[in-house]
């Protein structure tokens, strides 16, 4: 049995609120909940249980997603790689500390720090995946953000919202194609933290209210919707933040 194990510790910045408390149980430290991108067999690993002319690469000059395991993880990369960067430049904007009260801040550093984790543990357990296999690491894609003013409280907000919503909604509507029950298991943490970014976001965008948790993004049976790749790629296309082109053609 091969098991490559990833461990970053959550960066501690600064005395907590109440709703940093809040977020601070979702930091994904990984050696401690104990996330293993583990194969028990070459049979059952990522890159290996998909058609070999499926996995992650270049095809025609332009990079494919790829299918299978393999396919749903880097689809996971590549969201999680435009979250990184989104808050990475929001946390570093000149204008950061004259937008965002201090509780914000913290919360929005927080989110920066659980979206990095979540790119770095991706881009290392993937190359784990792959390795013997003809499959490729996912580029780091390019993104502008020419919609978005980083100085307009409301345009950040927003922007987090529509990203986190659509982070929870991949996840979800992801989880049903994974077979290794390995992946299944990561996944279904990744997304309980997704979930809790959402709420925090929707918290500061309308706090006291019940928007934590919308009709809009949580059903009648208090379930958060769920939506496969195939109707996820082109609403994060349609934002036309990443512009490294992609396809992702072996996805459902």
């Amino acid at each position: 049995m091969k098991k490559t194990k990833v461990s970053v510790n959550e960066v501690a910045t600064g005395s907590l609120t109440s709703r940093r408390s809040f977020l601070k149980i979702s930091g994904l430290t990984l050696a401690g909940t104990g996330l293993l991108l583990a194969g028990c067999s070459d049979d059952d690993d990522a890159g290996r249980n998909v058609d070999p002319s499926q996995l992650p690469g270049i095809r025609n000059g332009v990079f494919d997603l790829g299918g299978g395991d393999a396919g749903i993880l880097t689809y996971a990369y590549a969201l999680e790689q435009l979250e990184a960067d989104f808050y990475t430049r929001v946390v570093n904007s000149n204008t950061f500390g004259a937008t965002f009260n201090g509780e914000e801040q913290q919360v929005l550093a927080d989110l920066y720090q659980h979206e990095v984790y979540h790119r770095e543990f991706f881009r290392v357990a993937i190359a784990a995946a792959l390795e013997g296999t003809d499959g490729m690491l996912l580029p780091d894609l390019e993104f502008s953000y020419d919609s978005v003013n980083f100085s307009n409280r409301t345009s950040v907000l927003a922007t987090a919202k529509a990203l986190e919503d659509t982070g929870v909604s991949a996840y979800n509507g992801a989880g049903r194609y994974i077979t290794n029950p390995d992946y299944l298991v990561i996944a279904g943490k990744i997304v309980s933290i997704e979930a809790r970014h959402a709420s925090a976001i929707r918290s500061l965008i309308n706090p006291g209210s019940a928007d934590f948790a919308g009709n809009d993004v949580v059903d009648g049976n208090g379930l958060d919707k769920a939506q496969k790749p195939s109707q996820i790629v082109p609403v994060v296309a349609s934002l036309d933040f990443i512009q490294t082109a992609f396809t992702a053609q072996y996805l459902p």
